[in-house]
C-alpha cells in the first residue's frame, strides 16, 4: 500500500481520531480506512477527468483490499475519516461535505434506480455511527450525530441527533457534536416517550383521587 498518494490532511485526521494507531507509519501501512479514502480521491480524480474505466478498476480494488465500496462518483470533502472501512458503501451522487466520520457498516444508498441525485447529501461535521444507513436523495444537515444502527430517509436539520429505526430526531439545536461518537450515550426516544406516558398516568390518578376525595 506504500505506492498510494495518502493527503497529509487524510493521514492527520486518522492520527487524531483513532487512539489504535502507533504512528504515522503504522497507518499509512495498516489502517483500511485511510486506504480506502487514499484510493477512493485517487479514483474520483480519473472519474472526473473521464478515464471511468480507470477509476472503477481502482474503486474494485478499494473493495477486495479493504472492505469499502465508495463509488468514484461521490464527491467527499475534506479530512474524511473512516473507523474500519468494512461494508461502508457510499454511491455514486453521494455528495459529502467537510470533517465527516463514519463507522464500519455504514451505507449512504439510493431508493431509485434512476440516473439522476439518488443518494444522500452530507454536511459538515457529521458523526455516523457504525451500521447506520442513510437512503435516498435526502439531506443531513451540518452537525449532526447519527447513532449506530439508524435508518434515515428523511432530512435531518443542522445540529440534531438522530436514532432508531426510521430515524428519530431525538436533539436540537446546541448539541455539541465530537467527532468521537459515543454510542453509549445515545437519547432513547422509546425510553423518554414511556417516561412520559407514566408522568401522565401518575398526575392523571392523581387527579382522580382528588375528585374521589
Amino acid at each position: 500500500m506504500n505506492d498510494m498518494r495518502i493527503r497529509p490532511e487524510d493521514l492527520a485526521v486518522v492520527m487524531e481520531l483513532d487512539p489504535a494507531i502507533i504512528d504515522e507509519e503504522d497507518a499509512i501501512n495498516y489502517h483500511t480506512g485511510l486506504h480506502a479514502v487514499a484510493m477512493y480521491r485517487e479514483s474520483h480524480d480519473l472519474w472526473v477527468q473521464g478515464r471511468k474505466k480507470e477509476a472503477r478498476a481502482i474503486n474494485y480494488k478499494a473493495h477486495v483490499t479493504t472492505g469499502a465500496d465508495i463509488h468514484p462518483g461521490a464527491a467527499i470533502g475534506r479530512s474524511f475519516f473512516i473507523d474500519h472501512a468494512t461494508g461502508v458503501v457510499i454511491g455514486e451522487t453521494a455528495v459529502i461535505g467537510d470533517c465527516v466520520m463514519i463507522y464500519q457498516g455504514v451505507t449512504l444508498g439510493g431508493v431509485s434506480t434512476s440516473k439522476g441525485k439518488r443518494h444522500p447529501t452530507i454536511g459538515n461535521n457529521v458523526v455516523i455511527g457504525a451500521n447506520a444507513t442513510v437512503l435516498g436523495d435526502i439531506r443531513i444537515g451540518n452537525n449532526v450525530r447519527i447513532g449506530a444502527g439508524s435508518v434515515v430517509v428523511k432530512d435531518v436539520p443542522d445540529d440534531c441527533t438522530v436514532v432508531g429505526v426510521p430515524g428519530k430526531i431525538t436533539k436540537r439545536r446546541g448539541v455539541s457534536v465530537e467527532m468521537a461518537l459515543r454510542h453509549d450515550d445515545l437519547p432513547d426516544p422509546v425510553k423518554e416517550k414511556f417516561s412520559e406516558l407514566e408522568n401522565e398516568i401518575r398526575n392523571l390518578r392523581k387527579r382522580l383521587e382528588d375528585l374521589e376525595r
